[in-house]
């Protein structure tokens, strides 16, 4: 790991200042992603800006039919929040099921979302619930948010302060992990509301995406039987040591079944 300066600010302003300062400075949330690229050498900012002593950046709280995250929350607490379960327990699921204990006790779900791992999990949940992400400079639709692999609409220097999350008629999610990582071989959040369905696949491209048959099919009739004739194009789909496109595009409508099974249990 190459040297950095480390910045602690109180303040989103002074935080966007150090940021400003430079392209190569880093926002730190969790650091579940950054610290482990920074040793392998993969990523040298010259200055890190730890965002954990920032006033108003943790929390959930609801409004209305609005569910509201604060970008630093942990997985943990979004886990076990008491408001998630009851207003989107798909989501309190989800958040349970990331990494492991160590990983939901220092993830934050800004961070998860900012980074755009291809194969996290809450980018689909994000996307699916059609949730707007709150920066220190605007607000950001979850379709127009998440570009490419490890690309985001998000500018040089811009923070996630928080989401603000639709409360939907029933959502959840299910997802076939890696063993050893628990990242997503495809996960799949399905979310209906009184304006139809919203359904997201993480794990299987190079980003999270909406697929527009599996949406179609469940906003005729949601149930896994509406899913029987549908199939995923394994061409664009993601193909590695893991799983082939063939095995993802499979597992894609195995997880549909189970997100949406298990979205009508706990509604």
């Amino acid at each position: 790991m190459k040297s950095f300066t480390y910045h602690k600010p109180e303040t989103i302003a002074d935080a966007v200042a150090v940021l400003s300062m430079s392209e190569a400075n880093r926002p730190l949330a969790g650091g579940m992603t950054l610290l482990p690229t920074m040793k392998q050498r993969l990523a040298a900012p010259e200055a890190i800006v730890d965002l954990s002593a920032i006033v108003g950046l943790k929390g959930i709280s609801l409004e209305g039919d609005t569910l509201v995250i604060g970008s630093m929350t942990r997985h943990a607490d979004v886990a076990v929040s008491e408001l998630v379960c009851k207003a989107i327990p798909g989501l309190a699921l989800l958040a349970s099921r990331i990494g492991d204990q160590q990983v939901r006790h220092r993830g934050t779900i800004g961070g998860s979302v900012a980074n755009n791992d291809p194969a996290a999990d809450y980018p689909s949940a994000i996307l699916a619930l059609n949730a707007e992400i709150v920066t220190d400079r605007r607000t950001i639709a979850a379709d127009d948010f998440f570009v490419a692999m490890f690309e985001t609409a998000l500018e040089p220097g811009e923070i996630i302060t928080g989401f603000r999350i639709p409360i939907p008629e029933m959502a959840a999610y299910s997802k076939f992990g890696n063993p050893a990582s628990r990242y997503a071989l495809a996960g799949v959040f399905v979310a209906r509301t009184s304006n139809g369905v919203r359904v997201a696949v993480t794990g299987a491209g190079s980003s999270v995406f909406r697929p527009a048959d599996i949406e179609n099919a469940l906003a005729a009739n949601f149930s896994p039987e509406a899913l029987d004739r549908i199939s995923i194009d394994a061409t664009s789909l993601a193909s590695d040591i893991h799983a082939d496109r063939e095995y993802r595009a499979n597992l894609v409508m195995v997880m549909a079944r189970r997100a949406v099974t298990l979205a009508l249990q706990i509604a």
